[in-house]
Protein backbone atom coordinates (compact mmCIF):
# COMPACT_ATOMS: atom_id res chain seq x y z
CA UNK A 1 0.00 0.00 0.00
CA UNK A 2 1.17 3.55 -0.61
CA UNK A 3 1.61 6.18 0.89
CA UNK A 4 -1.67 7.86 -0.65
CA UNK A 5 -3.64 4.57 -0.29
CA UNK A 6 -2.33 4.57 3.29
CA UNK A 7 -3.43 8.76 4.23
CA UNK A 8 -6.57 7.92 2.23
CA UNK A 9 -7.56 4.69 4.05
CA UNK A 10 -6.63 6.41 7.76
CA UNK A 11 -9.08 9.39 6.77
CA UNK A 12 -11.84 6.90 5.91
CA UNK A 13 -11.63 5.47 8.97
CA UNK A 14 -11.33 8.56 10.62
CA UNK A 15 -14.31 9.59 9.16
CA UNK A 16 -16.19 6.44 9.75
CA UNK A 17 -15.31 6.77 13.69
CA UNK A 18 -16.56 10.21 13.83
CA UNK A 19 -20.01 9.07 12.17
CA UNK A 20 -20.73 5.70 13.44
CA UNK A 21 -18.22 4.09 15.02
CA UNK A 22 -14.93 1.30 14.19
CA UNK A 23 -15.46 -2.19 14.78
CA UNK A 24 -12.60 -3.69 17.07
CA UNK A 25 -11.03 -5.18 13.85
CA UNK A 26 -10.94 -1.65 11.84
CA UNK A 27 -9.99 0.03 15.26
CA UNK A 28 -6.64 -2.08 14.97
CA UNK A 29 -6.24 -1.73 11.12
CA UNK A 30 -6.10 2.26 11.88
CA UNK A 31 -3.57 1.95 14.44
CA UNK A 32 -1.66 -0.67 12.30
CA UNK A 33 -2.17 2.11 9.58
CA UNK A 34 -1.33 5.01 11.46
CA UNK A 35 2.03 3.46 13.12
CA UNK A 36 3.40 2.50 9.17
CA UNK A 37 2.59 5.99 7.77
CA UNK A 38 4.75 7.44 11.06
CA UNK A 39 7.12 5.69 10.09
CA UNK A 40 7.27 6.28 6.79
CA UNK A 41 7.67 9.91 7.55
CA UNK A 42 10.39 9.33 10.12
CA UNK A 43 12.41 7.24 7.48
CA UNK A 44 11.63 10.00 4.83
CA UNK A 45 12.68 12.89 6.67
CA UNK A 46 15.64 10.68 7.89
CA UNK A 47 17.05 10.63 4.43
CA UNK A 48 16.80 14.15 3.86
CA UNK A 49 18.63 14.93 7.04
CA UNK A 50 21.62 12.59 6.11
CA UNK A 51 21.77 14.20 2.31
CA UNK A 52 22.34 17.36 4.38
CA UNK A 53 25.75 18.72 3.80
CA UNK A 54 27.38 22.16 5.82
CA UNK A 55 30.29 24.15 4.50
CA UNK A 56 32.04 25.04 7.18
CA UNK A 57 33.90 28.38 7.80
CA UNK A 58 37.38 26.87 6.80
CA UNK A 59 35.60 25.54 3.46
CA UNK A 60 35.63 22.11 4.45
CA UNK A 61 32.34 20.21 3.86
CA UNK A 62 30.62 17.80 6.64
CA UNK A 63 28.00 15.36 5.33
CA UNK A 64 25.47 15.46 8.58
CA UNK A 65 24.19 12.14 7.51
CA UNK A 66 27.95 10.52 7.64
CA UNK A 67 28.66 12.75 10.96
CA UNK A 68 25.46 11.80 12.93
CA UNK A 69 23.37 9.31 10.97
CA UNK A 70 25.51 5.92 12.03
CA UNK A 71 25.43 6.71 15.53
CA UNK A 72 22.36 4.02 15.71
CA UNK A 73 20.02 6.25 16.92
CA UNK A 74 16.52 4.95 15.88
CA UNK A 75 14.38 7.86 16.65
CA UNK A 76 12.43 7.20 19.57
Amino acid sequence: MNVEQMTQRINELYHKSQAEGLTPQEKEEQASLRQAYVANVRANLKGQLDNISIVEKDGSVTNLGEKHGKKGHTGG
